[in-house]
């Protein structure tokens, strides 16, 4: 009981703030903010294929670094496919460059990522505040976003080529919907970055949307809103690893890990991150490997870098791509094993190189 106990007064804040934006996204969705959002860059983009791209590429890593990854990979996805069949465009760049992002964009703030939310209490202990977190992070986080761009656009150069048709202007069911939905989005990346808890913020702007629904579109108010399946399963994984850590765990990672600071340091960190999101996810190879990390901010933030950016091998590798291939099965985008599987033993190796040579520089 005592096991159970401390994971929830640990977890608390976390949970609080997943169902909070979960239910920020879920609602904002439904009020049209994405769609608005990826229409505009079809606009903005006017008629070229390339300027599209990346226009829906800054839309990506807005919503990773603002809404977190969960909100790329399941409510960006469906919107962008959708626009890319409008255009007649193929859909397989536009489907890897969401599932890439939600990952790799997903450094820079506590609250793009339940891995980076959970080193928070880890860093507070070290002396780190959020200014400091972002220190750390700001130039791993653009290594990241820009390693993986050119990437993308050197594995797919035919698909960036050509030109489309700007698409038809679309009526919006509720205005006021949109454009209040839109401006809590936009408010809370100022938020976020204050140094408050991110559970509070998220929180106050979920019950503004819960609020607004209930008085404009009740219908969209249902229990399915909470990701309710999600927190039993962070839960049952905080558990699990808690009670091997107990039992032997930390020592016989920390034996792989390694320790000590500087570039070789934090690659073989990053890499034992990696491998192991890779292997069984990354929450749980980030509760398991926070241990062997915790000995200062920069290898929480190297081993960060192993389990965000690293889990792109696998498609178990992170809950956002196993949410992704939902969504895109739902939108009858088939994304191979082996196809997904070789393109990110391409990045993944080449991310970690430039993430934690940046690290080392700002370290």
């Amino acid at each position: 009981m005592t096991l159970l106990t401390d994971v929830l007064a640990r977890t608390a804040p976390v949970l609080v703030f997943l169902v909070a934006i979960t239910v920020v996204a879920e609602l904002s969705d439904r009020a049209g903010v994405f769609a608005a959002a990826s229409r505009l860059a079809a606009r903005l983009g006017r008629g070229r294929v390339l300027s599209l791209w990346l226009l829906l590429v800054l839309l990506a890593v807005a919503s990773t670094v603002v809404l977190s990854l969960d909100t790329t990979a399941v409510l960006l996805t469906p919107v962008v496919l959708a626009v890319a069949r409008q255009l007649g465009l193929r859909t397989r760049l536009l489907a890897m460059t969401t599932v890439w992002l939600a990952n790799t964009a997903s450094l820079l703030l506590p609250v793009s990522n339940l891995t980076n939310l959970l080193s928070l209490h880890r860093m507070q202990a070290l002396g780190v505040g959020l200014g400091g977190y972002v220190r750390l992070t700001w130039a791993p986080a653009l290594a990241a976003v820009l390693v993986t761009v050119v990437v993308l656009a050197a594995l797919h150069p035919g698909e960036l080529r050509g030109r489309y048709e700007q698409p038809p202007a679309e009526p919006v069911a509720d205005v006021v919907l949109l454009r209040v939905c839109a401006v809590v989005c936009l408010l809370l990346g100022p938020a976020f970055v204050t140094g408050v808890t991110p559970a509070i913020p998220a929180s106050v702007a979920a019950v503004v949307l819960l609020v607004l629904f209930a008085v404009r579109d009740r219908a969209a108010l249902r229990w399915a809103l909470l990701p309710l399946r999600v927190v039993v399963l962070v839960v049952v994984l905080f558990v699990a690893v808690q009670w091997l850590t107990e039992h032997g765990l930390e020592g016989r990672l920390a034996a792989l890990a390694g320790d000590g600071e500087g570039f070789g340091a934090y690659l073989r960190l990053s890499g034992v991150g990696a491998l192991a999101a890779n292997g069984v996810d990354n929450l749980p190879a980030y509760l398991a490997l926070e241990p062997v990390a915790d000995g200062s901010a920069a290898r929480l933030v190297a081993l960060l870098i192993g389990v965000n950016t690293g889990p792109l091998v696998t498609m178990w590798a992170s809950l956002a791509t196993l949410l992704w291939r939902e969504r895109c099965r739902s939108a009858d985008v088939r994304v191979p094993w082996w196809s997904f599987g070789w393109r990110g033993l391409v990045l993944v190796p080449l991310l970690l190189v430039a993430c934690c040579g940046a690290l080392t520089l700002t370290a």
